[in-house]
This record gives C-alpha cells, structure tokens and sequence, in this order.
C-alpha cells in the first residue's frame, strides 16, 4: 500500500510509530503536514496539492489533525474522501468528536453512560446549572481545552457560582459537570481500533490533582477492563462514527462513565504501559479495509 499519514510535526512518537509500523509491513508511506496542503476545486476535479505538487496515487490515509486546526484538518480530510481514498478518521467523525458538547450529546443519545452535564450561555442561570449536576463540588470545563487545560474543579456552591460567572464574562462556552469523587483522581484510557478494544491502562493524578492525564505529571499502570467498560467504549467510538480512538472513563458506582472520545490518541503512554503495539494494530487495520472496505450504512447519528 502507499500511505499518507497526516501530521504537522513528523519527530511526534506516535508519527513515527505509524511510519515504524508501515515500513516493516512492506508498505510505501509519506508524512504529510496538513497545515501546508491546500485543495482545488472545481466541477468533476477535486484535488489536493502540497506546494506545486498533486497528491495522488495514495490507498489510504491516516489522520493526525490537532485540536487547534480541526477546520482545516477536516476540510484536508474531506477533499481525500471526494477522491475516494480511504480514511482511517472521516472529517465528519473528526468534527463530532472535537465538539465537546455536541460529542456529549451523541452519547448521550445512543444511551452512552456520561457525567451528569450541563450547558448554558446566561449567567442567570448559574444557580440552576449547580443545582442540575448534583451541587458541588463539581467540574467546569472549557469546550475548547485540550490535556487538561481548561478544566477546573470547583469544591463550593460560592465557588463554582464565581468560577462559572468570571468563564461568561470571558465570553467561553463551558460544560458544567458532576465530580465523580469514587474515581479518586483516575481515569481510564482505553484504545478502540475497529470496533476491538486492543489495550487499555489506568491514569492516576498526583496527590492533590483531580486531573490524570500524563502531561500532567500522572502515571498510568495496566488494567483490566471489566466486560461493561469494553461495552461501552466500543459503543463510544460507534456512537461518534471512530474507527480509532481513545475513549476515557471514569469508574463510578453507577458503571462506566465516559468523559471524552479522542480521536487522535497518542501511543506512548499506552503502548509503553501496556506493551501493545498499537501502531501494528492500526496498520493491519487499514490492511484489512483496503482489502475487505467495510460497508458503510446512513449515518442516522442526527446531531
């Protein structure tokens, strides 16, 4: 085969486990920074260019757009999918998950467990948003923060009331969330390829930090997914129309709760946890579509 895997920084761990994982396969592949691709368009020829040069002749590319440019990455990602080759992320999928709240949405729709959640754009409604999620202490969240940044956990009613007010008076859109205190600052990760979970691991905060992600300094050990969480991340990534993804839960005494859906997850933190090679598993996964293209069916997700 001959890939293209869409990334703007081709030194990333997960980029070159992808072009590791495709050379020992056999396969021709190339890194391509999205950010440098522009496309043309007019009746019956639609093309994508990077510098003079036409992108052609590829059987499929892998997407690894950024949270910053996901317009664009999506508008690179549907030009591919108007010349007919194959995506492992469709630019659809890409949106849908990126949405924080429209991603919540979709959960919840297709009966996915979620935090209790709330969206609202009026300060006035400040009181009844605490109230909806259970009172506090509970979550604050930016739409747009990415790793952690931009989440705050509010532990009084006078707090979260001047935390969610200062937020509107930035002009931010937020989600109000419950604090699922049985989690105990940890969340689990777990990676979905075609529709199979291939690995999962638990993220742990550091002592006083309720966030668990690794670029916040917390550590991830080997875990086993009981057979509800393996349900319900394959149903995650359905939902929102992945084929790859990173799904992170939290344990509750209510079952698995998902609190977000990456679609571009990073592989050093689970493959050096784990052991998986998940940059074979995608690989031999887009084998296998090239070979057998899975049939796709009316996307009936509506939101």
């Amino acid at each position: 085969m001959k890939l293209a895997i869409l990334s703007a920084n081709p030194s990333l761990y997960s980029t070159n486990r992808l072009v590791e994982a495709a050379q020992k396969r056999g396969h021709d592949v190339d890194v391509i920074n999205h950010n440098h691709c522009y496309v043309g368009m007019e009746t019956n020829n639609n093309n994508v260019y990077l510098g003079d040069h036409e992108l052609v002749d590829y059987d499929a590319i892998i997407p690894r757009i950024g949270a910053s440019v996901t317009f664009y990455g999506s508008s690179i990602i549907r030009q591919f999918e108007v010349k007919h080759v194959y995506t492992t992320l469709s630019s659809l999928a890409l949106v849908r998950s990126r949405d924080k709240l429209r991603a919540t949405q979709v959960l919840a729709k297709n009966d996915i467990g979620i935090p209790k959640t709330v969206f609202a754009k009026q300060p006035r409604d400040v009181q009844n948003l605490i109230k909806t999620v259970g009172g506090p202490p509970l979550i604050v969240k930016l739409l747009e923060g990415t790793q952690g940044l931009g989440v705050v956990l509010t532990e009084t009613k006078t707090a979260a009331k001047s935390v969610i007010e200062a937020f509107y008076g930035l002009n931010a859109n937020i989600l109000v969330q419950e604090f699922i205190k049985e989690a105990g600052g940890s969340d689990i990760r777990v990676i979905v390829v075609g529709g199979k979970v291939i690995a999962a691991y638990k993220r742990q905060g550091q002592e006083g930090e309720f966030r668990s992600n690794l670029h916040r300094g917390g550590e991830g050990v080997k875990v086993t997914l009981t057979s509800k969480e393996k349900k319900t991340a394959i149903a995650a990534t359905k939902a929102l129309g992945l084929n790859i993804a990173g799904v992170d839960m939290l344990r509750s005494e209510r079952g698995p709760l998902v609190l977000e859906v990456n679609s571009s997850p990073g592989f050093e933190g689970v493959e050096r946890v784990t052991g998986v090679d998940v940059a074979d598993q995608i690989i031999t996964f887009v084998e296998k579509q090239i070979e057998r293209p899975i049939v796709k069916t009316k996307d009936k997700v509506g939101v």
